[in-house]
């Protein structure tokens, strides 16, 4: 049975799991085995997602699962992002509930609901149902997303989303493939949404792997091909996971492949300086 949800396409045989941890077949089905099974929670700045340009000084009830696309070895949620079925602490949370839980919380200036933290498209069912009764009751939908997802089951989310923030972890194919991912995946999602919602875009400076003048400037002058108007986070790499053997990203490098990166967008903002 084949997971169409993303690039990977796993080749699933009854009872085993997919490269993400968190789909499987079960019963000649593709299952979400993370649907409704939150690990994280809270109600936060909608500036931290990192979005600045969509209500901006609002709070969003922010939520997460477990389990992901990619394998960054420099991530920052690897608790919950690398866990498997049973391997974590879980709430479990209907649609309805969810849904009823942002809206007592809009009394404190919540907006909607973020899908975050570990890769939320993995879960795309949850996702989904959850969206359409959020927009049912006049709240909005935010997505927090490494963008590996297939075009299809893409393009019939969308109407239900709100806003983007879609990490773009580079610009070279290589690059990419160290991490489990493809390129072109995600540049064919950050332009689809771009038609659609509000979008924002974050590269994560890792030292040596990603931050070039000339990586930084090919990826600015494309995402300003999709749409000039896109804000570029350009935020500064810490270690973390497994990739403990380098050091931060120097401030003034993030400073320098920012003025770089606004030669082409007007929307360039730092991250963690």
């Amino acid at each position: 049975m084949i997971c169409g949800l993303c690039f990977h396409r796993c080749d699933l045989s009854e009872g085993q799991t997919g490269f993400c941890r968190a789909r499987a077949c079960r019963d000649g089905k593709i299952v979400p085995l993370n649907y409704g099974k939150l690990t994280s929670w809270a109600l936060d700045p909608i500036e931290k997602k990192p979005l600045r340009r969509f209500h901006p000084g609002s709070l969003i009830l922010s939520v997460g699962s477990f389990g992901c696309s990619l394998r960054c070895p420099f991530c920052q949620n690897h608790e919950i992002s690398m866990a498997g079925e049973g391997e974590i602490e879980i709430a479990e949370l209907s649609p309805e509930t969810l849904a009823d839980q942002a809206e007592e919380q809009r009394r404190y200036g919540n907006i909607g609901v973020a899908y975050t933290y570990n890769e939320p498209l993995i879960g795309y069912e949850y996702v989904q149902d959850c969206a359409a009764l959020l927009h049912d009751r006049g709240m909005v939908n935010v997505l927090v997303t490494n963008g590996t997802i297939a075009e299809a089951p893409w393009r019939a989310l969308l109407p239900l989303i709100d806003a983007a923030n879609i990490d773009l972890k580079g610009f070279t194919p290589g690059w990419y493939r160290k991490l489990g991912g493809d390129l072109e995946t995600v540049k064919r999602s950050i332009s689809l949404a771009a038609e659609r919602c509000h979008v924002e875009v974050t590269t994560l400076l890792i030292p040596g792997e990603n931050d070039s003048v000339e990586e930084i400037q090919a990826l600015a002058r494309w995402l300003s091909s999709v749409d000039a108007k896109i804000p570029l986070h350009l935020s500064r790499f810490f270690p973390r996971y497994r990739m403990t053997d380098r050091p931060p990203t120097p401030v003034e490098q993030v400073r320098r492949l920012a003025d770089e990166a606004r030669a082409y967008l007007p929307f360039v903002y730092m991250g963690n300086c």
